[in-house]
């Protein structure tokens, strides 16, 4: 890799560093990384110091052919800031390379953004919110690994982990280890290394129950409860957020995805989806659901003997039923 400057970015930090960190790899080559590179910033750095960036990017290689300058949490960086780096980006000192490191969803000013674009590498590393790009994610992983991995493996292994898409290069990297570089895996391979299951986002819930499908609707609401997971009352308040939208688009007169998005404010996609269930499931069932879920809020809270992930699970299998029923007219 040879350019002036590349920015990182994304909303997953893990995945975030992980790309930072092949891309400092790459412009490393052979050399040792204590006497070229210089990180800047941080999450323990109190205040951003400019000049230091300023300097280290008009300070030329010395005793090696070039510089990395990485610039830890670049989002703290502002719209001046980034004006005054511009001119810098446009002729950069040669063998000087900026790397700005933005993850966890920080935004790094735009014009900052736009610069690199320009003159340098944007590498993203956000992934769509749908089960197809997490799988996609996964399958250009695979290409890039050292084991090749049959379809039906690829799809658990993009199931089994979900959100969690940061451990993926790490299991590659224990099954080359394990089986060799170029070796075939399998699903019967591949299980024993997959470990706990990660998370997923909480519309898979709501999209199982929409589809009436109470088994799909029950494993997804484990994997959210799992170890490390979402409590109880959050899960019954998305669920509350959900069928109070269905209750608003209901009777409103909404008849389009962009009648649905201005009405609830936000995006057509995840609105049309509202729209078609509230139109599938009828006011008296989305009248029904609203008030089962307003019962749960309480019994999870403490208000029966139940244990809350026994509550959630009753709460679930009653949704899913009852939108399988509106399906069937």
């Amino acid at each position: 890799m040879s350019t002036p400057c590349v920015l990182v970015k994304g909303s997953d930090p893990a995945l975030v560093a992980q790309a930072a960190h092949d891309v400092i790899g790459s412009l490393l080559a052979d050399l040792d990384p204590s006497t070229c590179v210089e990180e800047l910033g941080g999450p323990s750095v109190d205040d951003f110091d400019l000049g230091r960036l300023v300097d280290a990017l008009t300070t030329p290689p010395f005793l090696v052919d070039r510089r990395i300058v990485v610039v830890r949490e670049a989002g703290r960086l502002t719209q001046a800031d980034a004006e005054r780096l511009g001119p810098l980006l446009d002729d950069p000192v040669e063998g000087v390379t900026a790397v700005f490191v933005a993850g966890g969803g920080s935004q790094v000013p735009q014009a900052l953004q736009r610069k690199v674009a320009a003159v340098g590498e944007v590498v993203d590393t956000s992934v769509g919110n749908s089960a197809k790009d997490r799988r996609a994610f996964v399958t250009a992983r695979v290409r890039k690994g050292e084991v090749r991995l049959d379809g039906p493996a690829q799809e658990l292994l993009a199931a089994h982990f979900g959100e969690d898409l940061s451990r993926v290069d790490g299991v590659l990297a224990t099954l080359a280890a394990a089986y060799g570089e170029g070796a075939a895996v399998g699903v019967e391979e591949l299980e024993p290394f997959l470990g706990a299951t990660g998370s997923v986002p909480e519309w898979d819930l709501t999209d199982a129950i929409t589809a009436g499908n109470a088994a799909t609707a029950l494993a997804v609401l484990q994997r959210l409860v799992g170890p490390g997971g979402r409590a109880a009352p959050a899960i019954v308040g998305s669920l509350q957020r959900h069928y109070v939208r269905l209750l608003r688009l209901d009777g409103s007169g909404a008849r389009t995805k962009e009648d649905a998005a201005s009405l609830l404010a936000m995006s057509a996609f995840p609105a049309s989806k509202l729209l078609v269930a509230s139109r599938a499931l009828g006011s008296e069932r989305i009248r029904q659901a609203v008030a089962w879920v307003a019962q749960a809020d309480g019994d999870v809270k403490g208000a029966t003997g139940l244990e809350p992930e026994m509550v959630l699970e009753i709460l679930v299998a009653r949704l899913a039923r009852l939108h399988r029923a509106a399906g069937r007219g």
